[in-house]
């Protein structure tokens, strides 16, 4: 299946991210590089791309006019003091992958028996340090957005996603080398270059944002109703959350959302349970998190009745409008008795003017 000229460099981006797969959501921090390149580029699509990123910050990208690596964020221009043919370097790698990418395309329309059309291949790989202190790494490949070839670097074999691809898979596996040094970049230099990436960039990327636990509810149509809980504004991206019920992880009837980006740089997602209204209170959401000191335990309480208070507020404003309204009356009779007085006391030969002139 093919690339149309019309679809939008987006859409590849897309797909880049899906070769990761699930890989990269149970580290705790990762380095990815990701390249595409298609056969027929368009306006909107250029021939060859590549971006780099430190967990989900992108840090590189490649300019393929200039034929040159070039920043993404401003933390990785640390680099240029401690590694200054950093950038020399790295462009030339990118420059190397758009020509090897160009060959491999050709190659790639014979193995799947192919005249030409626009195609794409992409190539994503990488390596993480994960919470418990073991490292990861992988090597994946995609041809026309679907998975083509992939290392395993615990048994330095290649797994053939399709019968074409057992064609790289023979190839690759009769030089024992090349797997060899695949294995050595994930496990150390990629490793090392993490590391370092983390150190440049250490006021955000390894910055903690504490999340904010709420729950809610909603009465179901069957008499049930459901609890959610919304965990928002933390950082970095790893969080745990589980409902329990009376202390111990309750997996039945439990729903839970993505982790996806806010705006600000900060994650949200929700979990949710199905739960008898009768026995409410003895579920919990619980968060563990790097932002947390220790972890919580959120249970959905009844919101704050107001109608005491608007009840009060109502009783007041009748007794207000009741005083004002007997002031009134008051200042009225006194002044309609005063005007009757006034008039009384005049002559007939009176020079007054008759306006009365309060005390």
């Amino acid at each position: 299946m093919g690339l149309s000229r019309k679809e939008p460099f987006l859409l590849l981006l897309g797909v880049s991210a899906l070769l990761l797969g699930g890989s990269a959501g149970s580290s705790s921090h990762s380095l990815r590089y990701f390249y595409t390149s298609v056969s027929e580029p368009g306006e909107k699509v250029p021939q060859f791309f590549s971006v780099g990123y430190v967990d989900d910050q992108q840090f590189v990208s490649y300019d393929a006019k200039a034929k040159r690596r070039v920043p993404a964020v401003p933390w990785i221009r640390k680099v240029d003091k401690e590694d200054p043919q950093y950038w020399e370097r790295n462009s030339q790698v990118a420059w190397n992958r758009e020509q090897n990418f160009r060959v491999d395309l050709g190659t790639l329309l014979g193995y799947y028996n192919q005249s030409g059309g626009a195609h794409t291949l992409q190539e994503m790989y990488g390596c993480e340090l994960r919470k418990d202190g073991s490292k990861g790494g992988y090597f994946q490949s995609a041809y026309d957005g679907r998975d083509y070839i992939s290392f395993d670097k615990e048994t330095l074999t290649w797994t053939a996603a399709e019968v074409p691809a057992q064609n790289t898979k023979r190839k690759w596996e009769a030089d024992p080398a090349f797997a060899q040094s695949r294995k050595a970049y994930l496990e150390e230099i990629c490793i090392e270059w993490l590391q370092r990436h983390l150190e440049y960039g250490k006021e955000t990327l390894l910055r903690t944002d504490n999340p904010e636990v709420k729950v809610t509810r909603k009465e179901d149509y069957d008499g049930m109703e459901t609890l959610i809980c919304r965990v928002g504004g933390f950082y970095p991206k790893d969080i745990d959350i589980d409902w329990t019920r009376d202390g111990e992880v309750w997996l039945q009837d439990v729903f839970h959302g993505l982790v996806s980006p806010n705006s600000d740089g900060t994650y949200y997602t929700w979990r949710s349970v199905k739960v008898d209204p009768k026995e409410r209170e003895r579920y919990k959401c619980h968060v563990e998190h790097d932002g947390l000191p220790n972890p919580v335990d959120v249970a959905w309480e009844e919101p704050d009745s107001n109608l005491g208070l608007i009840i009060g507020c109502v009783v007041g404003v009748l007794l207000l409008i009741a005083v004002m309204a007997g002031i009134a009356v008051y200042f009225k009779k006194s002044q309609d008795g005063y005007k009757a007085a006034a008039a009384s006391d005049q002559g007939s030969n009176s020079s007054g003017t008759g306006t009365a002139v309060p005390i």
